[in-house]
């Protein structure tokens, strides 16, 4: 086994078969929608006048109406109509199945069938009534009990950032950085963390500041996974310096997880670290610590997110699986976590925040 077999090629030990099966759920909600597309288009043409996204609407508002409203660059725009629209839509919201469809969950037709299931809930409250209207913006949904990202506009990004990249939006010494990414992109993305130039492997680009706080800070314990290209033949007996914790000069630190891969006869060995911390080139100095620098460094896992068959370079968006997984991870951090803790938390480590290069 090759340290290049873990770097964007099918690696089982980094979660494969997880990839394959997030995929496959994913596939299935996307056939489902398809089944009842035909289905979908007969209610888009009754032109269902309670919502809004479906169908124009004219509306009696402090004793005026308005029926359609024009683009900011139309000459014909009516700023006050808009207005009154966006007040109507703030009041009202959007209804629950259309939210459910529109973020991937399944069809309208199929929604509405869970929802009188009882199988949504939304802001911790079961609901039965398709036609209850929310905020994708501030409700919480919950579909069997898994996250649901309403808000279509936030975006996530699975980049495998290759090794020569800097970890910085705009370098100011104008070296190799991830504009050359996030300029694809209409949304503003920034990156979740850091990986330092001579790291390749997961990174996050998103702009969703509240969960990239979550996972990027070590005090709500989103894991790392890191397989490295050690010099020496490593043994057992080091593998358990490093989980049991090492005293570096900026404090201990030890692993979650550690395991040897392959101990070579080139005098090399593969190595697994897992951690939580985001402290400065944390893997690199801990295997430093016990004598055995790092040649090769990759990230593969970040949370529930796997790498996978992702070329260094490549990137794609997460699947609805993968971001009610995150979404998860970020509310149950929420509501563990008492203002004043995350405000603390927010300034307790100057070394562990999401600038630090790991």
């Amino acid at each position: 086994m090759t340290f290049a077999d873990h770097n964007g090629t099918d690696d089982e030990t980094a979660g494969r078969a997880d990839d394959r099966r997030a995929d496959a759920e994913y596939a299935d909600a996307e056939q489902t929608n398809a089944d009842h597309a035909d289905a979908e288009q007969s209610d888009a043409e009754r032109g269902d006048a309670r919502d809004y996204a479906d169908a124009e609407v004219d509306v009696e508002l402090d004793g005026s109406s308005f029926g359609e409203y024009y683009d900011e660059d139309d000459e014909e725009y009516d700023a006050e109509a808009a207005e009154r629209k966006a007040a109507i839509v703030e009041h009202t919201g959007v209804r629950l199945q259309k939210v459910m469809a529109s973020s991937g969950v399944a069809s309208r037709r199929v929604s509405e069938d869970m929802i009188a299931a009882g199988r949504v809930r939304v802001n911790g409250e079961v609901v039965r009534e398709p036609g209850r209207r929310v905020d994708p913006e501030k409700d919480e949904i919950l579909v069997d009990g898994t996250a649901v990202q309403a808000d279509t506009s936030k975006r996530y990004i699975m980049l495998n950032k290759p090794v020569g990249i800097y970890s910085s939006l705009r370098d100011e010494r104008g070296r190799p950085d991830l504009s050359r990414y996030t300029d694809e992109f209409e949304e503003r993305l920034f990156n979740v963390g850091r990986l330092d130039a001579e790291t390749s492997g997961l990174l996050i680009l998103t702009n969703d500041g509240d969960m990239a706080h979550v996972l990027a800070h070590p005090s709500f314990g989103v894991t790392k996974m890191y397989i490295a290209k050690v010099e020496g033949r490593m043994t057992p007996q080091t593998i358990a310096r490093l989980t049991k914790g090492l005293d570096l000069e900026d404090g201990f630190i030890a692993a979650d997880k550690a395991r040897l891969l392959d101990a070579s006869a080139d005098g090399t060995s593969l190595v697994e670290v897992t951690l939580h911390s985001g402290r400065n080139r944390i893997v690199r100095r801990m295997l430093d610590e016990v004598g055995h620098p790092v040649i090769d460094l990759v990230r593969r896992r970040f949370g529930p997110l796997h790498l996978g068959t992702l070329a260094p370079g490549q990137m794609r968006d997460l699947t609805k699986v993968e971001m009610s997984e995150l979404l998860t991870i970020s509310r149950q951090a929420a509501k563990d976590t008492p203002a004043a803790e995350a405000a603390d938390a927010n300034t307790a480590d100057a070394n562990t925040d999401a600038s630090a290069d790991e």
